[in-house]
């Protein structure tokens, strides 16, 4: 466990948590169709390669709420996955997921994070908005896929 506020505890994912993360990300995560699926692999390799950069959300009956990646490649922090329940959204579960996956930046280092957040996402730029992100206006993400 690596916090609490009431009612959720926020913990690192495991290996068992795959299969109601995935789920949970088609559930609860806006996507986009360009974008590879996320699989039981991926997810795997995070966890084996760094479990502490998979942040969860978990209510009392042990039910996932929340996530966050907070990766961390030596120099620049990343985010990425940030999703609440929709019917747990306004209550402040994705702004305490930022707010420890800043706390591990800092402790790495980190001096700044990005956010990946879809340009249709609305609902989402709120909240980044609040927690102080702000768009990136000089540049743009370039993408190429590596497989197929």
């Amino acid at each position: 466990m690596i916090g609490v506020m009431p009612a959720i505890t926020f913990r690192f994912g495991a290996l068992d948590d795959v299969p109601a993360i995935l789920e949970f990300w088609r559930w609860a995560a806006v996507d986009d169709p360009q974008r590879p699926s996320d699989t039981s692999e991926m997810v795997e390799r995070l966890i084996e390669r760094d479990a502490a950069a998979l942040v969860l959300a978990v209510d009392d009956d042990g039910g996932l709420v929340g996530s966050v990646i907070a990766g961390w490649d030596g120099g620049r922090c990343h985010l990425y996955r940030v999703a609440v329940a929709p019917d747990r959204r306004r209550e402040g579960i994705g702004a305490a997921l930022v707010r420890e996956a800043e706390r591990r930046f800092r402790e790495l280092g980190g001096t700044r994070a990005d956010a990946m957040v879809l340009d249709a996402n609305d609902v989402a730029h709120q909240g980044w908005r609040a927690w102080g992100y702000r768009p990136q206006d000089d540049c743009h993400r370039w993408v190429k896929p590596l497989t197929g």
